[in-house]
């Protein structure tokens, strides 16, 4: 019994070298106490093991003691507006002027940043920190026990230390929870720009927050010219749009969105500079970043790094364009190209997770879809699991002989808001960046099968016919 007396003993001073977050310094702190009123759930996560003392800085301590308070009081997390004013109301009389000043500059700072690139770790990190401290409590109580030979508490206190920091939703109860599942919930996304994939039916809206959306087609078929389509359509929409580009240039990309939103081809609006600043004064349009970074050299890391540093200008993207991910560099070296590209998609979903805002980009197709009717998943290069990654999955197909005439097909091969497996005839203008739905009646898999083997069925008999009556000539 002394031996395991003297083993907790040894945990629980252990523990007690740590008894706040002064290890971490300020910032992170700060950080802490943002995570904390950005995101709610979180929050009612850290309620029973989150304590305000555990910050070694005076505001953080008072923010947070005012926070869980308004909390326990009326079972629901104060806005950071409101939040204010119930600070407000505290520092009216009396108050430290030095202690007003830091919770000002602090919150002036959370709002002008809400969405700091490493929160996340810095709430895994926080919760870890107060489950331990959670968990040496536990224990000091439990040496009182063990001496009493209170073995089954010692297991109850364990249980429910263990059980501390845990998220507190057990899941949807079907019949319990019936009425949730008849509340409307609207879904932020950002419009492609297309009526027919926007409708309900298929995209629901656009590509929604947190969303990743693929376009997958052979080389030279059109999809860096798809990309700038849906960066000019959400400009239009009022969104700001982040276009990064590791294949052209900024200028090059630049003069594509002058092409489309201007309607000039892209070889004459150099010749019409007049014009272009002339459409831009007569048009509400969201924001656009172009920002190029070499071919292979581009990480997530870097693009969460360079979104940051736009958050502190006050440009936050609603749509951000990956121009593309195929040619992106993983933060992890694998023998095989196909595990680094899934590892790619997987990092650049959750970027898009994170921020909560819908990212579209590119891959290529392989070989054999040069000449197919129909780009499938099957058909996207080296690695099938970008498939299993994305939450849309749209393919462009032309043939050789079809660029000349603008036409092609546009599959939707993937979807998760709605309708998958259609096909929609297409005209591409590759002067503009501008596609045009030109049916919007879509066909299944097997109708553009069957009509493709009719068409091919009648121009065999069309040849035929020529020929037998060539040959009733010469007789």
């Amino acid at each position: 019994m002394s031996n395991l007396n003297g083993s907790l003993q040894e945990i629980i001073n252990n523990a007690n070298n740590v008894p706040h977050f002064s290890q971490h310094g300020k910032g992170f702190q700060e950080k802490i106490f943002q995570g904390l009123i950005t995101d709610t759930q979180w929050a009612a996560q850290m309620v029973e093991v989150m304590r305000p003392n555990f910050f070694d800085v005076e505001y953080l301590q008072f923010l947070s003691e005012k926070y869980f308070s308004y909390h326990n009081k009326y079972k629901c997390f104060p806005t950071l507006g409101l939040l204010v004013n119930v600070i407000k109301d505290e520092l009216a009389d009396g108050a430290d002027d030095i202690l007003k000043d830091q919770i000002i500059e602090f919150l002036l700072r959370v709002k002008a940043n809400r969405n700091p690139g490493d929160i996340a770790y810095v709430k895994d990190k926080t919760l870890d920190f107060c489950k331990r401290q959670a968990f040496k409590a536990a224990l000091e109580k439990s040496v009182d026990l063990i001496q009493g030979e209170n073995f089954e508490e010692v297991v109850s206190l364990m249980k429910s230390a263990v059980s501390l920091g845990i998220p507190h939703s057990t899941g949807h109860d079907f019949f319990e929870d019936l009425e949730s599942r008849f509340i409307r919930i609207n879904r932020m996304a950002c419009p492609t720009g297309f009526k027919r994939l926007d409708a309900k039916d298929i995209f629901s809206g656009g590509l929604g927050r947190g969303e990743i959306g693929v376009i997958t087609a052979n080389t030279g078929v059109g999809k860096s010219h798809w990309l700038v389509a849906l960066g000019a359509n959400a400009m239009r929409a009022g969104k700001n749009v982040l276009h990064y580009t590791f294949e052209l240039s900024e200028t090059a990309v630049g003069i594509r969105y002058d092409s489309n939103l201007c309607h000039i081809a892209s070889n004459d609006v150099q010749d019409h500079k007049d014009l272009v600043k002339e459409t831009y004064q007569n048009k509400d349009l969201g924001r656009l970043i172009i920002k190029e970074y070499p071919t292979g050299s581009a990480t997530i890391t870097m693009l969460r790094n360079h979104i940051e540093k736009l958050s502190l200008k006050g440009f936050k993207p609603g749509l951000i364009l990956v121009d593309y991910a195929d040619i992106m560099r993983s933060s992890r070296a694998y023998d095989s190209l196909r595990h680094e590209l899934k590892l790619v998609y997987e990092e650049l979903r959750n970027l898009s997770m994170e921020l909560e805002i819908p990212v579209w980009t590119a891959s290529q197709a392989n070989r054999d879809s040069a000449n197919s009717d129909i780009v499938g998943l099957e058909n996207m290069a080296e690695a099938y699991g970008k498939a299993m990654v994305a939450d849309v999955v749209v393919s462009i197909s032309r043939k050789a002989a079809e660029k000349s005439t603008g036409v092609g097909r546009l599959y939707i091969a993937k979807n998760r808001a709605g309708r998958d497996g259609i096909l929609f005839p297409i005209s591409i203008d590759t002067a503009t960046s501008t596609f045009s739905i030109l049916d919007e009646n879509s066909l299944t898999l097997n109708e553009a099968v069957e009509q493709t083997a009719g068409e091919a069925k009648a121009a065999l008999m069309k040849a035929w016919n020529e020929v037998k009556n060539g040959d009733e000539e010469m007789k």
